[in-house]
C-alpha cells in the first residue's frame, strides 16, 4: 500500500511526456511498419457542416505528417443534424466506418444496413445478409480504431464553437517547429493516442477519447485486459471529481498492473454519494473517469456487431428526440451494478442484452495529468499556468517593436498580424486575427478570427477606437449567403448552463449591461450606431452555428496563415541569413489556391542576389538548397534535381576550405591542368639521382564505438556550429581490424589491392579526378592520393607506390570502417612522403576525402580510430576547422566494468551510412528546426556523458545512450528496422541502455547491461536464440598508441 500511495503523488513531466509522444507519432507516420499506427481515425461532429470542417482538418493533419497516409479518416455527423448523444454517436460512427470500408473494399464486401438508414441490395436473402454482417464484423474487429468525440456545442468555450473545441490552438512545444503552423489541441491528442496504439499491440480494438481533454501520460504503458473494455482513470481530489464522472473500482485485482474490475459508475457525485458507494481511496481521493475507453477482443466484436445493426435503435432516438450517452448509458452495459438503471433508459434493454456479457475494467494511470479544456478560463490557465514553460508566446505572427506597441510579455499571439499603436494585456490569447492600430485588448481576454481593417487618418487623434475589457472573448464568423461577417462577444466566465437567476453571468457581468461598452460606443457621436445595435435581431449560439459558412471560414483562415508565412519567408530572403525553413513555409504558402505558386516564383526571382549580398557569410550550400526548395514548390522538379548537384559540390568545397585554408584551390582539378610546383618534400622527391631506396610503411588502427554526439561532427553542421562527440577505440577479437601497407616501387604508377581481391594499376595519374563513380572500389585510395597532394605535387614523378588495404570487420558495421581505413591510408601516404602525419592533420584531410568520395561524413570516425581509449572531442567552426581531443583518463575499475557490461553485437543487418547521411544533411540545409534541436541535444549529451564516465556513473551513460538512440530516430526513422527493434525489445529487461553505432540502419549495436551478471545472461540468450542471428564480439578498449 505504501508503494501505491507514493505512486499516486507522482505526476509525469508534461513536457517530457509530450515530447516522447510526438516522437512516437512522427515515427509511426514516417515508418508505420516499425511503429504501428491507427487503421482509422474517426471524429464525431454535431452537424454535416461541422463534419465538413473536420474533414478539412483531418486532411490538413495528413498533409502535415500528423496522420499516416495509410490511415482512413472520417468525420461523422449526427444523423439529420439532430443530437443523439455520445453513446449513439459512437455506434453511428462505427457503422459509418463499416460503410466506408465496404465502399473502398468493393461491391462484393457488404455490411448490413437495415432500418430507416437504408436497406440491403435487392435480391439478397437473409442468409446472405448474415454472411455479409459476419464478414464485415470480422474485418473491422481486426482493425485499430481511434474514435474522438468532438461534436459538442462548446457552450462554455463559445469562441471555439465554429472551429470545434478539439481544434483550438495549443502552442505547446511550438518552438520545436517555429516555421510550421500553430499546433492544435487535436495535434497533441494524436500524439498521446499514438502511444495508446502501441498498448493494443496486434489485437484489434477501439480507443475512445474526448475532444476537450489532453491526458498527458505515456499511454504505451497501459495494461489493457483482453476481450473486454477498460476505462482509464486517475486519482483526483473530490472537488474536481464533483464536476466529472467517477469510477468505483474493486479493491481486489491486478495490483501490479493497476487493473481492477469496475464496480460502479457515478456522474458528478457529491461527497455523500462518494462515501455511500465506497468510491473514496485510502488517500482521500477518488478515481476520475478521464473519458478514455479501450475496447478489445470479444468486447470489441460485440460492439461492432451492435453498431452494424444499430440503425433501428438510432431511428427510435431520432423519433423520440432522446439521447444515449456514452459515459452513462453505453458504458453502463459493461457494469452489472448499472443494469437495472440502464434498462429504464432509451434502448437500455438492448444494450444490456447485446453488450452485458463482458465486464469493464479500470486501468489507473497514476502519472496522468488531466488537462481539461472545458471552459475559456481553463484554456487560458493551461497557457499561462503550470504549462506556460511549454508555451510559445509568439508563433507565426507579425508584431511591431516594443517602442511602437504595448504588448504584455505573457500575452500569447498566434498566427496574427498586430499593427503599431495596439495594446494587449497580460495572459490574453490572440489567434488567427488581424489587429489594426487603435485597438486595446485587456488582460485575460481571447480574440479569435477577428479582422479589424485599418482606417485612414492619424491614430493619435482617436487614441483607442476599440476597447475590449479584461476577461472577455471576441470572435468573428462568416455566415451563409452573407457577404459580411458577424462579431460575437461574451464574458470569459459566461456559462449558458447557469441562468442569470442563479448568479450566472452574461457578457461578463451579472446584469449584462453591454450597451455602454459595445465597441466604445459610449459617446454622443456613436448614438446612432448604439441604437442600431440595440434594435438588431438576436440569435442563439446554436442558431449561429447552423448559419456559419464553414467553407468561407476555412478559406479565410488558410489565406490568412499563408499570407503570414509568405511575409516571414520574404523577410528571411530579403533581410536575413536564410535562417528559416523555407520548405516548411512554402507548404503553407501553397495552400493559397492559384496564388501560392506565383508567390514562390517571386521568391525564386530574389535568389540570384542572395550570394551577391551575403557572399562572405552565407554558405553557398544553404543558398543553393533554398533555390532547390523553391523550385520544388514551383513544381520544377527537373531544375531542382540539376541544382542539387551544386548543393553537394558546395558542401565539399566548403569542407575543404575549412580544413585547410587555400587547400581547395586545385583539389577538384585534374593534375594535368595544374602547373608543376617546386617539390616541398626534400626527403622524398621522387628523383633518381641515387640508387633506388625502397620504403615501407604499415599502419594498423582500431575501430570506434560512439556513445553519443554523432551528427554534430558532420559537415556542414560542424563547419557552422560547435560539435561534441564521446567515443571509444576498441580492438575486435584480440586484434586491430583495419590497416594498410604502403611501399615504394621502381615501376611508376600506383598499384592497389584490397582484402576482397580487387586489384588496380594506375599508370596515368592524371586520370584520377572527381567525381568518382560510387561503384568504384578504389575511390577511397584515389581520394587519399588527391587530398595528400601526392598527385598534384608530382611526388611520384620517377617512382611508384604499392598500396594494400584491409578491414577485418563486417561490411556495413557502423564502426567507422571507411573513415578509419581512409585515415590509415592518408597517414601511411604522409609517412612515406615525410608529410604532416599528425592525427589532427590526418583527421581533417579525411573530412575532405569523404566529401570527394561522395559519402559525406564527419570527423568522429577517424578521431575514434586515430586516438586511443575513450575521448571527448569538440570541434570549433572557422577557417581552419579546429579539433580538440580530450582523452578520458579511464581508471582500471571503469575499464573493467565497461568491458564486463558492454556487449558489442553485430546485428547482421548491412547498412550504408551515406544513405542516411544525405537525408540528414538536406534537412539541416533546409534549417529543419527539429533536426537542429536534436543535433544540439546530442552534442549536449556528449558533455553530460563525459562527466558521467569521469564519475564512473555507467548507469547514467545507459540513460544517455537511450536518449541518443531516440534522437537518432528523430533524425531519420530508417536508422532502425523491425529486426533491430525486436532485438532491443528482447534486450531491454537486461540493459541500462542500448543503441546502434554510427548512423544506424544496421551494423553493430551497443548493449549496456545492468551489471556483469545480466551481461553474461544476455550474451548466452542471444547466442542460443535462433530468432536472432547475431554475433557477440569479444572486444577490448585500445589504450596503446
Amino acid at each position: 500500500m505504501e508503494t501505491r500511495l507514493l505512486r499516486t503523488k507522482h505526476k509525469s513531466d508534461v513536457a517530457a511526456v509530450l515530447r516522447k509522444s510526438w516522437y512516437r507519432l512522427r515515427l509511426s507516420v514516417r515508418h508505420p511498419s516499425r511503429v504501428a499506427t491507427w487503421d482509422a481515425i474517426v471524429l464525431t461532429a454535431a452537424s454535416p457542416e461541422q463534419a465538413e470542417l473536420y474533414h478539412w482538418q483531418l486532411t490538413r493533419a495528413k498533409r502535415m505528417g500528423r496522420i499516416a497516409p495509410s490511415t482512413a479518416t472520417l468525420a461523422v455527423p449526427d444523423p439529420l443534424g439532430q443530437r443523439i448523444g455520445s453513446g449513439a454517436a459512437t455506434l453511428h460512427a462505427i457503422h459509418a466506418l463499416a460503410l466506408h470500408f465496404r465502399k473502398i473494399r468493393g461491391p462484393n464486401s457488404q455490411v448490413a444496413d437495415t432500418g430507416d438508414g437504408g436497406s440491403v441490395s435487392e435480391g439478397r436473402g437473409d442468409g446472405e445478409v448474415v454472411d455479409d454482417l459476419e464478414q464485415m464484423v470480422s474485418y473491422i474487429a481486426k482493425k485499430h480504431i481511434l474514435l474522438l468525440h468532438a461534436g459538442g456545442d462548446s457552450k462554455r468555450v463559445p469562441w471555439a464553437n465554429p472551429m470545434g473545441k478539439v481544434f483550438l490552438p495549443l502552442p505547446y512545444l511550438a518552438a520545436d517547429d517555429p516555421d510550421g503552423p500553430v499546433p492544435l489541441l487535436f495535434d497533441h491528442i494524436l500524439a498521446i493516442a499514438s502511444c495508446a496504439r502501441q498498448a493494443f499491440k496486434n489485437e484489434g480494438g477501439m480507443f475512445t477519447m474526448t475532444g476537450d481533454v489532453l491526458p498527458c501520460f505515456d499511454a504505451s504503458n497501459m495494461v489493457l485486459p483482453e476481450d473486454t473494455s477498460c476505462i482509464i482513470t486517475v486519482p483526483i481530489t473530490l472537488d474536481i471529481a464533483s464536476n466529472h464522472g467517477v469510477v468505483v473500482a474493486s479493491k481486489s485485482g491486478d495490483v501490479e498492473n493497476n487493473v481492477n474490475l469496475v464496480d460502479n459508475l457515478l456522474q458528478k457525485p457529491s461527497v455523500e454519494e462518494l462515501v455511500k458507494n465506497n468510491a473514496i481511496l485510502d488517500d482521500g481521493r477518488t478515481l476520475l473517469d478521464t473519458g478514455l475507453i479501450a475496447v478489445r477482443g470479444k468486447g470489441w466484436v460485440e460492439l461492432v456487431t451492435l453498431a452494424c445493426t444499430c440503425q433501428p435503435m438510432i431511428s427510435e432516438l431520432l423519433k423520440t428526440k432522446k439521447e444515449m450517452s456514452l459515459y452513462e448509458d453505453l458504458v453502463a452495459a459493461w457494469v452489472p451494478a448499472k443494469h437495472d438503471w440502464l434498462r429504464l433508459r432509451p434502448s437500455g434493454e438492448e444494450l444490456v442484452s447485446r453488450l452485458g456479457k463482458q465486464k469493464m475494467y479500470s486501468y489507473c494511470a497514476y502519472d496522468l495529468s488531466f488537462l481539461h479544456f472545458g471552459t475559456s478560463s481553463e484554456v487560458l490557465d493551461h497557457l499561462s499556468g503550470a504549462g506556460s514553460g511549454l508555451v510559445s508566446q509568439r508563433h507565426l505572427c507579425s508584431i511591431p517593436g516594443t517602442t511602437l506597441s504595448d504588448i504584455a510579455a505573457s500575452a500569447v499571439i498566434l498566427a496574427s498580424k498586430i499593427a503599431p499603436a495596439v495594446s494587449i494585456g497580460e495572459d490574453s490569447l490572440i489567434y488567427d486575427s488581424t489587429i489594426s492600430s487603435g485597438i486595446q485588448i485587456g488582460s485575460l481576454s481571447i480574440v479569435v478570427g477577428i479582422n479589424v481593417p485599418d482606417v485612414s487618418g492619424n491614430a493619435a487623434e482617436n487614441r483607442f477606437r476599440f476597447i475590449l475589457p479584461d476577461r472577455h472573448c471576441l470572435w468573428e464568423v462568416p455566415l451563409v449567403e452573407c457577404t459580411g461577417r458577424v462579431i460575437v462577444y461574451c464574458g470569459l466566465h459566461d456559462n449558458p448552463k447557469i441562468s442569470l437567476s442563479k448568479d450566472g453571468t452574461f457578457v461578463g457581468s451579472l446584469g449584462g449591461s453591454v450597451a455602454t461598452w459595445l465597441m466604445g460606443l459610449s459617446d454622443k457621436r456613436s448614438e446612432d450606431l448604439l441604437l442600431l445595435w440595440r434594435n438588431a435581431s438576436r440569435v442563439s449560439l446554436e442558431e449561429l452555428h447552423r448559419s456559419i459558412d464553414f467553407s468561407k471560414m476555412c478559406t479565410g483562415s488558410i489565406n490568412h496563415q499563408a499570407d503570414l508565412a509568405a511575409a516571414v519567408a520574404k523577410a528571411c530572403i530579403s533581410y536575413g541569413m536564410l535562417g528559416c525553413n523555407l520548405s516548411r513555409l512554402c507548404e503553407e504558402i501553397l495552400q493559397m489556391e492559384n496564388v501560392g505558386v506565383k508567390i514562390c516564383n517571386e521568391f525564386l526571382d530574389l535568389c540570384p542576389t542572395l550570394l551577391e549580398q551575403n557572399c562572405k557569410i552565407l554558405p553557398k550550400s544553404r543558398a543553393y538548397q533554398v533555390q532547390v526548395d523553391l523550385l520544388r514548390a514551383c513544381n520544377n522538379e527537373t531544375a531542382a534535381c540539376k541544382l542539387e548537384n551544386k548543393v553537394w559540390a558546395a558542401v565539399a568545397d566548403e569542407t575543404a576550405s575549412a580544413v585547410k585554408y587555400g587547400f581547395k584551390e586545385h583539389l577538384l582539378d585534374a593534375p594535368i591542368n595544374i602547373p608543376t610546383p617546386a617539390c616541398k618534400n626534400i626527403g622524398f622527391n621522387g628523383s633518381v639521382d641515387d640508387s633506388f631506396q625502397p620504403r615501407r610503411v604499415k599502419v594498423e588502427l582500431p575501430v570506434r564505438v560512439d556513445f553519443v554526439g554523432g551528427w554534430s561532427d558532420t559537415p556542414p553542421w560542424s563547419l557552422e556550429r560547435a560539435g561534441c562527440v564521446l567515443n571509444m577505440a576498441i580492438s575486435l577479437e584480440g586484434s586491430l581490424p583495419i590497416g594498410t601497407i604502403v611501399e615504394t616501387t621502381k615501376t611508376t604508377g600506383v598499384f592497389v589491392n584490397d582484402d576482397a581481391g580487387n586489384e588496380l594499376h594506375i599508370e596515368d595519374l592524371t586520370s584520377i579526378s572527381t567525381p568518382f563513380d560510387h561503384s568504384d572500389p578504389f575511390r577511397l585510395v584515389k581520394s587519399a592520393l588527391l587530398v595528400t597532394g601526392i598527385i598534384h605535387e608530382y611526388v611520384l614523378a620517377s617512382v611508384g607506390l604499392k598500396i594494400m588495404t584491409w578491414a577485418h570487420d563486417p561490411r556495413g558495421s557502423g564502426l567507422g570502417t571507411s573513415s578509419i581505413l581512409a585515415a590509415a591510408v592518408v597517414k601511411a601516404l604522409l609517412q612515406i612522403t615525410d608529410g604532416d602525419e599528425s592525427n589532427e592533420n590526418v583527421a581533417r584531410l579525411v573530412l575532405v576525402l569523404e566529401q570527394l568520395m561522395g559519402t559525406g561524413g564527419g570527423w568522429q570516425d577517424q578521431i575514434g580510430g586515430l586516438y586511443p581509449g575513450i575521448k571527448f572531442t569538440a570541434s570549433f567552426p572557422g577557417i581552419p576547422l579546429r579539433l580538440q581531443v580530450i582523452p578520458l583518463l579511464a581508471s582500471p575499475p571503469l575499464v573493467s566494468e565497461l568491458q564486463q557490461r558492454l556487449l558489442v553485437v553485430f546485428t547482421g543487418q548491412v547498412r550504408l551510412a551515406h544513405q542516411v547521411l544525405q537525408k540528414v544533411v538536406i534537412r539541416y540545409l533546409r534549417r529543419d528546426n527539429l533536426l537542429v534541436s536534436s543535433v544540439k541535444r546530442l552534442a549536449e549529451l556528449a558533455k553530460i556523458g563525459r562527466e558521467a564516465l569521469m564519475n564512473c556513473d555507467i548507469d547514467d551513460l545507459g540513460d544517455i545512450m537511450l536518449e541518443a538512440w531516440r534522437l537518432h530516430q528523430e533524425l531519420d526513422p530508417y536508422c532502425s528496422n523491425e529486426f533491430v527493434d525486436r532485438l532491443f525489445e528482447f534486450a531491454h529487461p537486461y540493459c541500462s541502455g542500448y543503441k546502434l553505432v554510427g548512423a544506424g540502419g544496421g551494423g553493430f549495436a551497443l548493449l549496456l547491461a545492468k551489471d556483469a551478471e545480466h551481461a553474461k545472461k544476455l550474451t548466452h540468450l542471444l547466442e542460443k536464440d535462433s530468432n536472432f542471428d547475431v554475433k557477440v564480439y569479444k572486444w577490448n578498449i585500445f589504450l596503446d598508441k
